[in-house]
């Protein structure tokens, strides 16, 4: 799976356990329920379930009757926080290295690099004010 789809993943996965109340083990759900509705396959949802137990977003239970619920209420859950739990950034890529000698390539590494970092930031703080529980809400609001 690419990086750039472990945070959509993500998102959706809480969101869903958020909409069928799945806070405890009693109502865990399947890998295979979650990924029938993304609808992607129930191998990328225990990878992407395993980085947001290890993140104490979710429980997981393994086996038959197994599945994932929430340890947390959806509107404490933040975006930034499942950010960093799949180990996603912004995805803008990594600066090229320079060529010495070329007034632009000796100093586009770090420029590109800057702006790399204030995008990222800018992306968790924006995150940082959206819930779990906000993405069950109608589109206009929850942004």
């Amino acid at each position: 799976m690419s990086d750039s789809q472990k945070f959509p993943v993500a998102a959706h996965a809480l969101a869903y356990l958020a909409h069928l109340g799945a806070d405890a083990p009693a109502r865990a759900v399947s890998s295979a329920e979650l990924a029938a509705s993304m609808p992607t396959n129930p191998v990328v949802v225990r990878r992407v379930t395993g980085m947001l137990a290890r993140a104490g977003l979710i429980a997981t239970r393994m086996g038959a009757g197994g599945g994932a619920w929430l340890l947390h209420p959806p509107q404490a859950i933040t975006l930034d926080q499942v950010l960093r739990a799949v180990e996603g950034c912004t995805h803008l890529g990594v600066a090229p290295a320079g060529v010495k000698g070329c007034p632009v390539g000796e100093r586009i590494p770090d420029a590109v690099s800057a702006a790399i970092r204030a995008a990222d930031t800018a992306a968790s703080e924006r995150l940082s004010r959206i819930t779990v529980a906000d993405l069950l809400l109608e589109p206009a609001t929850a942004a």
